[in-house]
């Protein structure tokens, strides 16, 4: 294979994706930690996350305008460097207030990223499917790092330094992308931005039947992916009794398998078709939540918690199809914007999964929260059997 600088591109973001996840991820391995330093519970560290999460959805959209106004590659430098900054505030926060605000910061700098480069990427590949699942595979790659990383560091030298990790990484990828990476021609640089956001057409978008079919499906799987990010590790770690090495490590093979599959299923969707593809995903999300609540109740070994790991890595890979049907459903004019609105839409409301997920397991269980996982995986496979049995044709 020859390489082009389609390729080099692809790698950049990939990489900026990476470290934009760093520094979000590296804080759920340190959670306990966090949780006795502040006297808090895991509900109210619960709410700092929903809001990280609420803030990388809602800069989605506006991530999309800025990308056609001033071009790809200044969006994503912007990203990469604000998580930079945001990550060193997050890991010097003195009080919870000050951690809350940092990790809304935080989520809303890394936020910009994700959907100019899709959009910038589907204007370098044709096949769409598999350039995603490379690009997505971003996140898991550093979620295959970061945990055990980030539950070693804390454990020898505090939270603080384990949260520094997204600093270490944001300054290298920055320079990388600032360097390998060439300009990018702005799509819309002279219309103002207040038509961008005039109400009406963004309405028009998300009302279409197949995008609020699609969005429904995303915000299905952005629920669960938020919580699984957010609370695996303490699960394992409290519900499953095994010790904080041993959760991060199988933290770091879900998000192994989630990587690793990520291309695959991207390149299955474009096979075989997106929803084929996702209902596979939802299956294993059904199997794997459940075999996790299973093995929890049951005091199983790590061979069960590792078998269901694997099955929610797998299940989680529903972004490469799931958000390939989106860019199948925009057209290239509209795919800046209109990725970035569909993004923030099903993020804004995927970003309740760690506030629920984390309040479920203060009333009742970690047992009864995970469980409700498993109930939201069979929700969206459902849904897409309905689509399919019913010819709805959305």
């Amino acid at each position: 294979m020859n390489w082009r600088y389609a390729y080099t591109a692809l790698v950049a973001c990939t990489l900026a994706f990476a470290a934009t996840m760093v520094a979000r991820l590296a804080i759920s391995p340190v959670l306990p930690l966090v949780v006795d330093d502040f006297g808090v519970s895991y509900g109210i560290l619960g709410l700092a996350l929903s809001g990280m999460w609420a803030a990388y959805a809602l800069t989605q959209f506006p991530s999309g305008v800025l990308g056609d106004r001033y071009g790809e590659r200044r969006v994503v430098l912007a990203a990469v460097g604000s998580t930079g900054v945001t990550a060193a505030l997050l890991a010097l926060s003195p009080t919870v207030p000050v951690f809350i605000v940092g990790a809304v910061l935080l989520g809303a700098g890394a936020g910009l990223h994700y959907s100019v480069a899709t959009t910038f990427l589907a204007k370098q590949f044709d096949d769409v499917g598999r350039a995603i699942g490379v690009h997505v595979a971003g996140g898991p790659m550093a979620g295959l790092v970061v945990p055990p990383v980030a539950a070693l560091v804390g454990a020898q030298f505090g939270w603080r330094w384990a949260i520094a990790l997204g600093v270490v990484t944001a300054v290298p990828v920055f320079a990388l992308f600032a360097t390998q990476v060439r300009p990018t021609e702005p799509l819309r640089p002279d219309q103002p931005m207040r038509e961008r956001f005039a109400l009406e057409p963004l309405v028009e978008l998300l009302s279409r039947p197949p995008i609020a079919y699609t969005t429904l499906l995303a915000f299905l799987g952005a629920f669960t992916w938020q919580a699984t990010a957010s609370f695996l590790p303490s699960f394992l770690d409290e519900a499953g009794k095994l010790s904080t090495t041993q959760a991060s490590l199988l933290f770091s093979l879900y998000f192994l398998v989630h990587g690793a599959t990520q291309p695959l299923t991207g390149s299955l969707s474009d096979r075989v078709g997106r929803d084929t593809t996702a209902m596979l995903t939802m299956g294993a999300g059904i199997v794997g939540y459940s075999l996790l609540v299973v093995g929890a109740s049951r005091g199983a070994g790590i061979a069960t918690f590792a078998v269901a790991s694997v099955l929610v890595g797998l299940s989680m890979s529903w972004g490469a199809p799931i958000q390939s049907r989106f860019i199948d459903l925009l057209g290239a004019e509209e795919r800046g914007v209109g990725f970035g609105l569909v993004r923030t839409a099903y993020m804004l409301l995927g970003a309740t999964g760690s506030v629920v997920v984390g309040g479920v397991s203060d009333v009742t269980t970690w047992l009864t929260a995970f469980s409700l996982l498993a109930v939201v995986m069979a929700l969206g496979l459902l849904t897409l059997l309905a689509n399919r049995t019913l010819r709805l044709g959305l």
